[in-house]
Parts: C-alpha cells; sequence; structure tokens
C-alpha cells in the first residue's frame, strides 16, 4: 500500500492539472480522496497521485463537470477498470455514454446527481450548482464542498457568473475558480472571429477582469485561499493572472499572503498539496 504524507485529521487539496490540455482536481484527507474531473490520462494521474502519497486505492468516488475531453478523457478507465464511482448529472452522464472517445462504458459505477440536492461521500459533502458553459450536453456543475468546518468552491469554464452562482462562490473559505483569458491578448490575437466569438459568447469562459473584479466585489474576511484555474495556453499567463487579480484586491485593501492566499494553478502541472486542519 502507497503511505501517504498526511495524517487522517488534515485535510488536503491539491491540483493535477489544470487547464485546456486536461483538468482534475484532488480533495481528501489522510486516508483518501476525491478527485472532480479526469481530463488526463491514467498514467499521469496516479503519477501525480504518487507524488502525494496517494494511489487508485484512495480514491473513493470522481466528479465530473461536464463533458469535454478536456474533463472526462479518463472516466470509463476509472469506472470500468477500477470500479469507483462517477457522479455527474443525467445529462452529462447520456453525454458521456455517447461520446466516441470514451473507450470503457461506466456501467455499474454510474452514479447520478441533481442540482442543488447536497450528497455525501465520507466526510464530504457536495452540492452541485449550476455553470453556464457551451457542454456538449450543455450542462456544466460547478461544487461546493464541506468538510470539517471548512467549506470550498470550485467553478470553471464560467461562461459567465450568474445570480444563482454567487451564494456558493462567496460562502467559500477556499474558491477555485476559472481566469481563463487576458482581454487584450484574446482580442489581438490569432484565434479566428468565430472562436473569439465563443469564448466571450457568455457560454465560453470568463476573463482575468471578470475574475477579478468580482472578486473585489464580492470579498468576505471568511475567505482565505483563491486559485485561478483554467488559464488559456494562447490567451494568458499564470503571471498576467495573478497580477490582474491581486491589483484589483489590493485596491480593496487587502494585501496577498496576509489575509488571503492567491494560487495559481498552472497548465498541465501538479499544485503543492494545501492542508486544512
Amino acid at each position: 500500500m502507497q503511505h501517504n504524507l498526511f495524517s487522517s485529521d488534515k485535510y488536503i487539496f491539491f491540483c493535477l492539472s489544470s487547464g485546456s490540455c486536461g483538468n482534475c482536481y484532488f480533495v481528501g484527507n489522510g486516508d483518501y480522496g476525491i478527485l472532480i474531473d479526469v481530463g488526463i490520462g491514467v498514467r499521469t494521474i496516479r503519477k501525480r497521485l504518487k507524488e502525494h502519497g496517494y494511489d487508485f486505492e484512495h480514491i473513493r468516488a470522481v466528479l465530473i463537470t461536464h463533458d469535454h475531453m478536456d474533463h472526462i478523457k479518463s472516466v470509463g478507465t476509472f469506472a470500468h477498470r477500477h470500479h469507483i464511482p462517477i457522479y455527474a448529472s443525467k445529462e452529462v452522464h447520456s453525454a458521456i455514454e455517447n461520446h466516441r472517445l470514451i473507450k470503457y462504458p461506466i456501467g455499474a459505477s454510474k452514479r447520478i446527481i441533481e442540482k442543488e440536492t447536497p450528497f455525501q461521500i465520507e466526510d464530504f459533502r457536495f452540492t452541485a450548482f449550476d455553470v453556464p458553459h457551451d457542454s456538449t450536453s450543455g450542462d456544466n456543475s460547478g461544487y461546493f464542498i464541506e468538510f470539517g468546518t471548512h467549506k470550498m468552491t470550485l467553478a470553471t469554464d464560467i461562461g459567465r457568473l450568474t445570480d444563482e452562482m454567487i451564494p456558493y462562490l462567496t460562502k467559500a473559505h477556499h474558491l477555485i475558480i476559472e481566469s481563463n483569458y487576458d482581454e487584450e491578448m484574446l482580442s489581438s490575437g490569432n484565434y479566428p472571429y468565430h472562436l473569439k466569438q465563443r469564448i466571450t459568447s457568455g457560454y465560453g469562459h470568463i476573463s482575468n477582469k471578470q475574475t477579478a473584479e468580482f472578486l473585489a466585489d464580492n470579498y468576505r474576511s471568511h475567505l482565505k485561499n483563491i486559485w485561478l484555474c483554467h488559464l488559456s495556453n494562447d490567451n494568458n499567463t499564470p503571471e498576467l493572472a495573478y497580477d490582474t487579480i491581486e491589483r484589483h484586491l489590493r485596491a480593496k485593501g487587502l494585501t496577498m499572503g496576509k489575509e488571503l492566499q492567491l494560487h495559481v494553478l498552472e497548465r498541465n502541472k501538479l499544485s503543492p498539496a494545501i492542508k486544512f486542519t
């Protein structure tokens, strides 16, 4: 058995990969974990889990946000070969079943969730909420996660910020939120017009500026960690994303590293593990 690096009374979060190259997030404790999205290869997931002391035997469930390939690449393998429960909406499960690139069926591992209806996986309580995005199924979920005294929210592939999303984002002590593109880079870049329109349509992605303005306007003192996720390779940089958000928060009198920790999840990289007591 792989020996994990953390005691069982600690909660842990880390990212195995973020961006259109593939998305995968881990939340757990010293004994087990839950993955949100499995949009990278199985071998890469295993390798990166091991770097933080985990293996597939520690994974209790996989939650899926939506059915784009950079979020579901390995879902069939987790279900069919490792018999790990797969949680997703009915619409997303249907899209996965009909996806020509998903080799293995989910079968008996299928678990259907409903928006706004909490469900429990051991010590973790999840509530899915609607996030607008142009997925194949037309459905995309963010996840509000409660564990111990902590509240965490993950929202990615955000076409636009809606009134329904805001309560889940502002309740979080720890927030993983998309910061996909720099508006000037996208506008002046080489993407074709139709792709630029898709990204900015309200069903694509949100920009550094949109994320920064939301965070500055809706900051709550209980917010301790922000992770910026799903950065574009062509229309953003980690430095631009960080600087844009930091500048807006600093204008509200907040100092990064003091009241608040700001992290950038780089594309296709394993992040450090953050522990919560």
